[in-house]
């Protein structure tokens, strides 16, 4: 309900004002009443209200003071006079200081109560703007949180392989300066156990809420500075940070998360972090450590040297890409059993760095492993390969998969290529896209690829763009109240004209036209 103050200074006509309308029938409460304006003042600085009626032949601060102040200070309220036929000079006042409407003495209870009607439909059009508006930024925000952190996963998962197209989307989001921050990665999590209880509070079921606590830490902990938090799907039930390094920053921040999910769940999360990493080339060495040591956390494994050489690791990607099982698998049988001689925590270290080239190697040709909560909410699993044989067989499976994959994909070069150029303008539709620019990029010549991929997609390069594109254009012009502008930019369309032409082209309806059917 909307509050109303009524000013006068004698009660006779406060109490007359109060009896000549259906206030809750109109939506309206009397919130209060003053004798004259400096009363109204005093109440007004103490409580709040919507709509003020007041007279204005006032003792002590009359009625044009009155108006005057009040609609200095509280410009949104509606402000209704009530005056005389001798007092006509009054009326033109209210209207200078925007009085919504002025009522001549003695006022009528339908009189009241058509203005108090048009006042209450003029503050409801006005609730509904702020709230549309509201939804929009929220909405508009969240989209863009939503396209942020997908090139930040990006930048974690593929380094700077297509510095170019990296390197723009960076200025989008204003990562560009991270370029030259020197961050740590942090992760956090929720341990699970093989046969842990079915209980209320386990970590599985507290997934949804231990990620929202750590999204609103992210966007509320300003005393770390910008901290940038994201979620990798392929490692389910963590969370992911990057927070600037300065001394004891990444052991500060991860004591407050802590606290902050052990008083709200109730649980104690595992966190860890890793060394300081600069320039965007490091975040995927950063990511990847910082996943490394969540999985070493619970134990001294994290004391170990590095298990697996740089130069080991390459040896093992090259057989990856060149398909060849067996050399692959033959390094990595003499490295677990050298480190399993050495150390058995240094093994189990071994077994994870393993794991995570290979998955590396999987998200680089779009191929889900579909096995990490094996490893990375249950770590504990890691201990069950207790012999050479038995890890070794866990990764030589893993390693087949993406080899059979590969072969699979060099036996329909092309369509591997289209797969992989679909991929790409699924995740760089708000980019400048070019059929050159794909075609250099898979290195086939332009009119070949614009060929192959009408073949192999069913459709043009440039239709396929644009049904990507209109996709999430139709999505913003049903979720949003975005102008068409704004639209065009953030898909991809070079402006909203050019939108608007395509969009009624292909749909036979205007983009407004459509968001108003929808609606």
């Amino acid at each position: 309900m909307y509050r109303v103050l009524i000013v006068d200074d004698e009660l006779e006509i406060r109490q007359g004002l109060r009896l000549k309308a259906d206030w809750a029938e109109l939506g309206l409460t009397v919130a209060g009443e003053a004798g004259n304006g400096s009363e109204a003042m005093e109440w007004l600085e103490r409580h709040t209200a919507q709509i003020v009626i007041t007279d204005m032949n006032m003792p002590i601060m009359n009625g044009v003071s009155f108006l005057e102040t009040c609609s200095s200070r509280y410009p949104d309220i509606r402000l209704i006079v009530i005056t005389g036929y001798e007092d006509f000079n009054y009326a033109r006042a209210a209207v200078r200081h925007q009085a919504r409407d002025y009522l001549l003495k003695p006022v009528s209870s339908s009189e009241l109560t058509e203005v108090l009607m048009k006042v209450v439909q003029e503050l409801d059009q006005a609730r509904t703007t702020v709230d549309k508006q509201s939804v929009l930024e929220w909405r508009l925000s969240e989209y863009y949180k939503e396209m942020k952190e997908h090139c930040i996963l990006q930048l974690v998962k593929e380094g700077l392989v297509y510095e170019q197209t990296m390197l723009e989307r960076s200025r989008r989001f204003d990562l560009e300066p991270w370029q030259e921050i020197p961050v740590r990665f942090i992760t956090a999590g929720l341990l699970e156990r093989d046969h842990e209880p079915e209980q209320e509070r386990s970590a599985h079921k507290l997934r949804l809420p231990f990620e929202l606590l750590c999204r609103e830490l992210a966007a509320t902990a300003v005393d770390w500075g910008d901290v940038h938090v994201f979620r990798d799907a392929n490692y389910p039930g963590l969370m992911h940070y990057i927070i600037q390094e300065a001394a004891g920053a990444a052991e500060g921040f991860s004591n407050l998360l802590r606290a902050c999910i052990v008083n709200n769940l109730g649980l104690v999360p595992t966190i860890a972090y890793s060394e300081v990493r600069t320039g965007f080339g490091e975040w995927k060495e950063g990511y990847m450590s910082a996943l490394l040591a969540w999985n070493l956390s619970h134990s001294d494994q994290r004391h170990e040297t590095n298990m697996l050489t740089e130069d080991t690791a390459r040896q093992l990607r090259r057989h990856l890409a060149h398909g060849e099982l067996e050399p692959f698998r033959r390094v990595v049988v003499k490295e677990l059993e050298t480190v399993y001689s050495q150390s058995r925590p240094g093994f189990v270290k071994l077994v994870l760095q393993l794991y995570l080239l290979l998955d590396h190697a999987a998200y680089g040709k779009g191929l889900e492993m579909g096995s990490g909560s094996q490893l990375w909410l249950r770590p504990e699993r890691v201990w069950e390969f207790n012999t050479p044989a038995k890890a070794e067989q866990f990764i030589g499976e893993l390693a087949e998969k993406i080899i059979r994959h590969g072969r699979e994909d060099k036996e329909e070069p092309d369509s591997s290529a289209i797969r992989e150029a679909k991929r790409f303008i699924d995740e760089n539709y708000m980019y400048d896209l070019t059929l050159t620019m794909l075609a250099e990029r898979y290195r086939y010549h332009p009119t070949y690829f614009s060929e192959m991929f009408k073949a192999q997609a069913g459709t043009s390069f440039i239709h396929y763009v644009t049904d990507i594109r209109m996709k999430h254009a139709m999505r913003l012009l049903e979720g949003t109240e975005l102008g068409l502008g704004d639209i065009a930019e953030l898909t991809g369309f070079s402006n909203a004209s050019y939108f608007s032409s395509k969009f009624k082209k292909r749909y036979g309806l205007s983009p407004s036209e459509y968001r108003n059917s929808r609606q």
